[in-house]
């Protein structure tokens, strides 16, 4: 009796065991549930699966420009300037019998309307200093920056520089968010590149591409010219905004975009000034309130090929001398007409767009030494360099290159 009723016991536990088995191995989930509610007696535990957070398994993904973006995007703001126009006068006033009835002013005098315009700034020091184009503010009234945080305050102008497109505001508020600066010398072509403005005013935006170009010049923007050109997305509202590299540091104000129409958006083709020249006009305007430049009173042109043949010339590099300035820095020194400026200071010129620079960089009232080439035959030439006068007012200022 005792026998049998072990061999029963043993049969038991044999299929008790075999079931297990065949229980843990198609549904485990039946043991996970039968042992959580003997923990958790009464309620429903439901079994999910979810990663790990990021940051315990490793770093955010190579593609991915997050970082850079929320690095440099609270130092990016919006700027809303203002600007009384004089009212337009109303075509049917040249009407006399419009005139009879309604007099020299319609019945009433318009009221003049303020002009508003929109842009993007960039936040360069906790002190309040902004970057942004010329082009934003120029004739402004009444000047208002709105941060990325949602606080807004009236800007003051510092200075601006039409000739580079750059104007300096400053705003007084506490605990500014300041962008780094990046550095030009390490910036490549093919680089990824950020664009962070307020396009078409629909809000703070962030776009991306590539340098497409470095040291682009003679598109006839700006009187000095040294453009960073991107594919990444920049349109009308981008105006002063920031370029910054993967990292998220300043590189580049954005400035322009080429578009086939006055109303056409970004095609692939925006420049945006280097913040070398940007940190330059920044420190100059901060430190005098102005950029001072050198100058030597003449037209430069560029010696094409035609130029050459009917100047015999042997070389095509250089600038020749299209005019002289009455009385100016190169007229006392005896440059004429005709001649090529191929040297200034040891520094090679091959076209005016050198030649502007280098002597722009060089301080009013020192000597410069500038080797010339007249007719055929060079010739060495002490200038005393000049102060750059201020450009004529352009009242059709745009950010668009046509």
């Amino acid at each position: 009796m005792l026998k049998r009723f072990w061999l029963l016991f043993a049969q038991t536990v044999t299929l008790l065991l075999a079931l297990l088995f065949i229980v843990a191995t198609l549904k485990p989930e039946w043991l996970q549930r039968q042992g959580q509610f003997g923990q958790q007696l009464g309620s429903t535990i439901v079994a999910l699966r979810e990663t790990a957070p990021a940051a315990h398994i490793r770093s955010k993904p190579e593609w991915s420009y997050a970082d850079a973006a929320q690095k440099a995007m609270p130092a990016v703001v919006n700027i809303f300037s203002s600007a009384d126009t004089p009212p337009t006068p109303d075509p049917r006033m040249e009407d006399p019998l419009f005139r009879y009835f309604f007099g020299d002013h319609g019945g009433r005098r318009p009221r003049e309307q303020p002009e508003a315009t929109l842009g993007s700034g960039v936040i360069v020091s906790p002190e309040g200093y902004i970057l942004t184009n010329d082009h934003v503010v120029d004739g402004a009234d009444e000047i208002e920056i709105a941060l990325a945080d949602g606080r807004k305050a009236p800007a003051q102008v510092i200075g601006t520089d039409p000739e580079t497109d750059l104007a300096v505001l400053k705003v007084n508020l506490p605990n500014l968010p300041a962008i780094t600066l990046g550095r030009m010398e390490e910036a490549r072509i093919g680089d990824v590149v950020l664009a962070i403005g307020n396009p078409f005013a629909v809000g703070q935006t962030v776009t991306m591409g590539i340098i497409s170009a470095l040291g682009r010049n003679h598109l006839g923007i700006n009187t000095f010219e040294n453009f960073i050109q991107t594919d990444a997305p920049i349109n009308p509202g981008n105006s002063g905004g920031a370029l910054v590299d993967s990292r998220g540091n300043l590189l580049g104000i954005n400035t322009a975009i080429y578009s086939a129409s006055r109303s056409g958006g970004s095609l692939g083709i925006g420049f945006a000034i280097p913040i070398s020249t940007a940190r330059s006009v920044l420190e100059s305007i901060i430190t005098t309130g102005a950029v001072t430049r050198g100058w030597i009173g003449i037209e430069p042109q560029d010696i094409t090929p035609e130029i050459a043949e009917s100047f015999d010339l042997k070389g095509k590099s250089g600038a020749i001398v299209a005019g002289v300035l009455q009385s100016g820095p190169a007229h006392k020194a005896g440059i004429r007409p005709g001649d090529i400026l191929v040297d200034v200071n040891g520094t090679h010129i091959d076209d005016t767009t050198e030649l502007l620079d280098v002597i722009a960089q060089i301080k009013p009232g020192t000597e410069a030494k500038l080797h010339i080439v007249r007719k055929n035959k060079p010739l060495d030439i002490i200038v005393t360099i000049g102060k750059r006068p201020p450009p004529p007012k352009n009242t059709s200022r745009s950010d668009e290159v046509n």
